[in-house]
């Protein structure tokens, strides 16, 4: 049982260490999203050991002592986003249906033919804005009814598994489809106007993730996203940036993005809103993502209904209001000199090479 321990500790320290080291590799940034399983398999570890070890045992007291520092790493990493720690974007007091926005953000799957499943969950959740990911052209077809109740949109069928459907009920103005990084990775760029008139400045996108058959670095994704962090920080507009960004939340690249962006995440100190991978009950990761800025405030915050997709929907409900930015401009995160040297050096990273 020594040697299993011994093992078995030494592979979750690994594991722990490996995303500390700041490389693009996919080796290195894929061990970033399990934190909830390390933690958890950590705390697994010292329960064989007080049932199993020989408390004579010099080498296992060492390991108690690592593990047990591993233990309160992960919990600080994953703290923010338990429902304990402070609320990062508030609670909206107030009801305004004219500055009210519910957005609702899916990725499809683009194998799976449940188009009748999407409609009903978007039918019964009602978003104003509704984002479809990985859509190809058959979904594209299979889900035209949405332009009945949703008569402004942006497509982008795509048959390579990052296509984007985006609808709104809302008027869309200055709409832009671009290639900010790869040739075939497709990002929109909006403004919505709510009912009341304000205009809000809408970011979707869908970076590829750092894994072996897709792209071996985290590189291209890391890039786009600080692209887009770097243009809502500009925008004068109220800013939701919205997507399957292929990044958990408590990531150095995700938070790494809010401090450039400005951008808050009303997950924090509300819940990990799992939403990938539907299937596999203990592998999931918060990958699906919209962050805001301090102008809006929390009406509803949601995982919905899977359809035989790979991903839960999530839904949003958010609420514009003139005096929001003043309360929460402190519970914007902070880049230091370093942060925003890293920032300027993955904008700028040359993203030809892709061995």
């Amino acid at each position: 049982m020594k040697i299993a321990l011994i093992i078995f500790g030494s592979i979750l320290l690994i594991f722990s260490i490996l995303p500390l080291i700041r490389k693009d590799h996919w080796s290195f940034r894929v061990f970033e999203y399990p934190r909830i399983q390390k933690l958890a398999m950590s705390i697994l570890w010292v329960i064989l050991w007080a049932i199993h070890a020989d408390f004579e045992d010099h080498s296992l007291w060492i390991f108690f002592g690592l593990m047990s520092i591993n233990i309160i790493y992960l919990f600080y990493q994953i703290f923010p986003f338990t429902p304990i720690a402070k609320k990062q974007v508030y609670q909206a007091s107030k009801i305004d249906k004219d500055n009210s926005l519910k957005v609702m953000i899916s990725n499809v799957y683009e194998h799976n033919d449940n188009y009748k499943g999407c409609l009903k969950v978007v039918e019964i959740n009602n978003p104003d804005i509704l984002l479809l990911l990985e859509t190809s052209h058959k979904w594209d077809r299979e889900t035209e009814s949405l332009e009945k109740e949703y008569p402004h949109h942006v497509k982008v069928p795509i048959d390579n598994t990052y296509g984007m459907l985006f609808y709104s009920k809302f008027p869309i103005k200055d709409a832009e489809v671009n290639y900010l990084v790869e040739d075939q990775i497709p990002s929109i760029d909006c403004k919505i106007e709510l009912p009341s008139g304000q205009l809000v400045q809408v970011y979707a996108v869908h970076p590829t993730p750092p894994v072996p058959n897709e792209n071996p670095r985290s590189t291209e994704r890391d890039k786009e996203l600080l692209i887009v962090a770097e243009k809502a920080k500009k925008s004068k507009l109220p800013v939701i940036v919205i997507g399957d960004l292929n990044d958990v939340a408590w990531s150095y690249t995700t938070e790494l993005f809010l401090k450039m962006s400005e951008l808050l995440d009303p997950r924090r100190g509300r819940g990990f809103y799992n939403t990938f991978h539907a299937k596999q009950p203990l592998m999931q990761f918060p990958l699906d993502h919209a962050f805001i800025s301090a102008d809006f405030k929390l009406r509803d915050l949601r995982k919905l209904d899977n359809y035989n997709s790979d991903h839960y929907p999530i839904f949003v409900h958010i609420q514009f209001e003139e005096r929001a930015e003043q309360q929460q401009e402190e519970n914007q995160l902070d880049a230091t000199a370093e942060d925003k040297a890293v920032a300027a050096e993955k904008r700028n990273a040359d993203t030809s090479d892709n061995d």
